[in-house]
């Protein structure tokens, strides 16, 4: 960023800390640093040395030596120039022939808070018995920017980049639907912004520029095209978010990045990125003296607009640093706290964002197999809306909210909903949760039956020569009420959520992460996709246990529930329609209930072929034993 030649004068009595935040200036503007008192004739240092206060003769001469190097640098590119310049009349003199070029920073300070910094000092000439007598002088400026020396030097040299220079307190990298909503939101909130976008002839121009002129909100901003000067933009440290598809693409902007930025900045990743690539971008990159932050953004465009779920994953101290731009931004929840909070470490926000992703493909398919039963009941979509309508009482969700709104969407004489590709993509989340669970040793059934359920969809054709030649029953007899199928739902979404949170539980354990479940379903209550009024309730029932099925309230649902949904699955399976889902979620229950099970079997096949070996029951020795299988 080119910035006009001036001269920043930071004044102040000894020991606020002229000399430190000088220097931080100068680094973060590129701009020589000068400090005053190396600028005091012999007779000055020896004076001050006996503990004699300077006179304003004695400091006439030496304020005109600062005056003379100010124009000097001011042919140049500027200065920064620290000194004590108490009085109005010194300013006066520092200011000769320069004052449209000046600018006056003021850091104040209490008496008691100054002195007890200036005797930890070692070496200093000034005395802390010769402070009074500077603050007996003290005019404080009129025309300066005051600030409060208790804030941190990083901050203080913030507050003076923004409001001397113009500089931004945070960048967007990316501007798709996403990094468009966000920055407007961030602009909303009254945040200085830079936007970045990549320039591609004839393809991708002017989008930052454009983008700007387009909204209000953004009036302020600061467009770019080119890497460099978007950096040089930003106050130091620089926060830049990153918003751009996941995957190689994360990996060659950070290479752009590099170039450009100074220790202690900090990225983050706001995309869909895999967790493992997140751990070792945040380990790369540390090895750089930069901060990786994966973060998980839930709620989509609107979301991202008017206050999305946010999950952030980096080092506590770092997360101070972001923590006012991404709550700020966020959703808020019923008593008005953020929808974000600091995750854990290294890749913890996006491996809650993927398992996110995760129950909700669950969800998302538990309300299609909604939609096929009550449509087999006879039920139209716009029937079918009204039904869920009902449900929002006992069961409300936003992906039931939308759902309804999509079933009564018509295109002419007929339901949109009919004339879509039955289809179902996905963009690689649900995937990595299934990976996940499976290394993990979790048994998350219901996100890998949602994820096959997709890849089923997918092979459309194959599967109409297999309607053909598999056709048996084409008499559908549900014997169901719309009130099973509402409580079979309320009963595999509480297992869903139970699996998931299960997986969270476990990769917290096998991460070290330290991941706080009641924290987590907080923000998840507002702002995402799997917001509900049951992850409300789970936000509570997780303050006093890790495993949703070790709560009575959450058991004793679960009893009177069960009824429903084997009444549900027993009738779709009899008339031969798919519901995966609600299938799993009773077989899993039936399974995961059982004291004894049929693993007995299982390990015995095991040491058979293998020579595994297994535990018996009754021995508390913890012995292994391996037996000859073949009767003789």
């Amino acid at each position: 960023m080119k910035i006009e030649a001036k001269i920043i004068f930071i004044m102040g009595v000894s020991g606020v800390g002229k000399s430190t935040i000088g220097n931080l200036l100068s680094e973060e503007l590129n701009i020589p640093f000068f400090d005053g008192d190396d600028f005091h004739p012999e007779e000055n240092i020896k004076k001050m040395s006996k503990g004699e206060p300077l006179n304003d003769d004695d400091r006439l001469g030496w304020l005109q030596t600062l005056n003379k190097l100010a124009i000097k640098q001011l042919t140049n590119k500027g200065c920064v120039i620290v000194c004590s310049a108490l009085k109005e009349s010194y300013r006066d003199i520092l200011n000769a022939n320069i004052k449209d070029n000046a600018k006056w920073v003021f850091l104040s300070g209490s008496f008691k808070q100054i002195k007890e910094r200036i005797n930890k000092r070692k070496g200093h000439f000034m005395s802390s018995e010769l402070l009074k007598s500077q603050f007996d002088i003290l005019e404080e400026p009129k025309n300066a920017i005051k600030i409060d020396i208790s804030l941190t030097p990083k901050n203080i040299v913030a507050v003076i980049s923004n409001e001397l220079l113009g500089k931004s307190e945070f960048g967007l990298f990316g501007l798709g639907v996403m990094g468009k909503s966000l920055s407007r939101n961030l602009a909303s909130k009254g945040f200085n912004i830079s936007l970045f976008n990549r320039h591609v002839e004839g393809v991708e121009e002017d989008v930052a520029k454009n983008f700007k002129n387009e909204f209000d909100e953004l009036s302020s901003a600061m467009p770019f095209d080119a890497i460099e000067p978007f950096v040089g933009s930003l106050q130091k440290p620089r926060k830049i978010m990153l918003m751009v598809n996941a995957g190689k693409t994360v990996d060659f902007v950070i290479e752009d990045l590099l170039p450009f930025l100074d220790d202690g900045d900090i990225l983050i990743d706001g995309g869909n990125s895999n967790y493992n690539k997140t751990k070792e971008r945040f380990n790369y990159l540390k090895s750089k003296n930069i901060h990786f932050v994966g973060t998980g953004v839930s709620g989509g465009e609107e979301g991202a607009l008017k206050g999305p779920s946010i999950m952030p994953g980096c080092d506590k101290d770092i997360y101070k640093d972001i923590q006012p731009f991404l709550e700020a931004i966020a959703a808020k929840d019923s008593n008005n706290l953020p929808c974000c909070t600091h995750i854990g470490t290294e890749g913890s926000g996006h491996f809650v964002k993927m398992v996110h992703n995760g129950i909700e493909y669950v969800e998302m398919q538990l309300l299609a197999e909604v939609f096929v039963m009550l449509k087999a009941l006879g039920n139209n979509p716009d029937q079918i809306a009204n039904i869920l309508e009902t449900w929002k009482e006992t069961a409300n969700s936003y992906l039931l909210e939308i759902t309804i709104d999509i079933l009564r969407k018509k295109e002419e004489d007929d339901w949109l909903v009919n004339k879509i590709m039955d289809k179902a993509g996905n963009k690689g989340t649900g995937n990595w949760a299934t990976i996940a669970t499976a290394q993990l040793g979790v048994p998350s059934t219901m996100i890998a039956s949602a994820l096959f359920a997709r890849y089923t969809s997918f092979y459309k054709e194959e599967r109409i020569i297999a309607s053909e030649n598999f056709k048996e029953n084409t008499i559908i007899n549900l014997n169901l009420t719309t009130d099973d199928v509402l409580k079979a739902y309320q009963f595999a979404r509480i297992i869903n959520h139970y699996q998931g949170f299960k997986l969270i539980q476990e990769a917290s354990k096998n991460h070290k992460w330290d991941l706080n479940l009641s924290e987590l379903s907080r923000i998840w209550t507002n702002g995402c996709i799997i917001k509900s009024d049951l992850m409300v309730e789970l936000v509570t029932v997780f303050k006093t246990t890790n495993n949703l099925l070790t709560n009575e309230v959450i058991i004793q649902k679960i009893k009177s529930l069960k009824p429903s949904v084997k009444k549900v699955v027993s009738e779709c399976i009899l008339n031969e329609m798919p519901i995966p889902n609600f299938s799993e979620s009773i077989n899993f229950l039936n399974s995961f209930t059982i004291a004894n099970s049929s693993a007995n079997l299982i390990q015995a096949q095991r040491d058979y072929f293998g020579a595994h070996t297994y535990q018996r029951i009754n021995d508390n020795s913890n012995e292994f034993y391996h037996t000859n299988w073949k009767n003789n």
